[in-house]
């Protein structure tokens, strides 16, 4: 599995973390950014990894910023692209097996560091459970391709 990864400044730290963990998980990754703790714009950032994600260059995309809505509204805006905000692993989890994102987001600013690396854990251990889902799935994409027509 490849992902991209990316952080604003807010989330730069936390994402550094997150690259040994990503490592001993066997998650190849490419890191879009940001370099530093010093200050830039989330969209930039998360439409980076969202297109990566929508080309399908990558299998599922990584952001941290402050809250991690930010990022997951900007990264939902690219057609394909099933961005969710994830503070528990529980969260996580039904992310995965009931909405089959491909984006997690996480708030660096409002989840305690020590619970991060078990939310990223638990998002790259669970699959999409398809079945009575993957029609709800089916409902977000026909929902993306209406409005795009109009």
């Amino acid at each position: 599995m490849k992902i991209a990864l990316a952080s604003d400044h807010a989330g730069f730290t936390e994402k550094e973390k997150l690259k040994q963990l990503l490592t001993d998980l066997g998650v190849d990754y490419v890191d879009l950014g940001t370099k530093s703790e010093a200050s830039v714009d989330y969209p930039d950032y998360a439409e980076k990894v969202a297109e990566q994600v929508a080309l399908k260059q990558v299998d599922q995309g990584l952001l941290v910023c402050g809250s991690g809505t930010g990022m997951a509204i900007t990264a939902n805006k690219v057609p394909g692209v099933r961005a969710a905000v994830a503070w528990s692993e529980e969260t996580a989890r039904l992310a995965r097996q009931h909405n089959d994102a491909n984006v997690l987001a996480i708030g660096a600013r409002t989840t305690p560091g020590g619970q991060i690396p078990n939310i990223v854990k638990a998002w790259f251990e669970t699959s999409f459970e398809g079945g009575r889902h993957a029609d709800r799935v089916a409902k977000i994409s026909a929902l993306e391709h209406a409005v795009k027509q109009q």
